[in-house]
């Protein structure tokens, strides 16, 4: 190989300056490395092209150029690069540990600390139909205790948020007209 070989595998002028040398030899090395390319042959010859390319090229660029400092290939990338979390996992696992921590709650009757919960995650998944669901279950039982309390127009509150909340569920409409009745109104 020589030196034209090199400088034009390596994308480059004749001449190119170390500081682009390096930039273009570790752009290409991202591409084409094993790691990344675990079954592509031509790939992993490219990739031994480019480093006997750029190796030869250090020898060949004056010292004074590289700073005095020596100047190695950097290290290829390992093969098993971490994967970010995947967010649609994570907001499932916090769904169904938020509604089992729902059910928890609701069954020690602590209501202000369960719409709180199913309100926090109503807001962090808005666009899901099962926390709506549970956000308007959770207003009913909430209002239903409240009329069992004496305590009507909380109450009326209560029920009206769960009809506001799922407005499409027609088990949960006819429960709260239930509960209306038992107030003496009608919603």
């Amino acid at each position: 190989m020589d030196l034209g070989d090199c400088y034009r595998l390596l994308g480059l002028r004749s001449g190119a300056s170390f500081a682009e040398i390096k930039t273009s030899y570790r752009r290409l090395v991202q591409q084409y490395h094993p790691d990344i390319n675990p079954s592509d042959h031509k790939a992993k010859e490219k990739f031994i092209a480019l480093t006997e390319a750029y190796k030869f090229l250090l020898a060949v660029v004056p010292a004074e150029e590289k700073n005095d400092t020596q100047v190695t290939p950097p290290a290829p990338p390992k093969a098993e690069v971490p994967q970010p979390p995947n967010l649609v996992e994570i907001e499932h696992r916090l769904k169904w540990k938020t509604y089992e921590q729902l059910q928890r709650i609701l069954q020690a009757r602590r209501f202000a600390q369960a719409i709180a919960l199913v309100e926090a995650l109503a807001a962090r998944l808005p666009e899901d139909a099962e926390v709506r669901q549970w956000q308007a279950i959770a207003y009913q039982i909430w209002g239903r205790a409240l009329i069992a309390e004496n305590q009507p127009l909380k109450a009326k509150i209560y029920l009206k948020k769960a009809l506001k909340t799922d407005p499409y569920n027609k088990a949960l409409w006819q429960e709260v007209q239930l509960d209306f009745q038992r107030l003496g109104s009608t919603c």
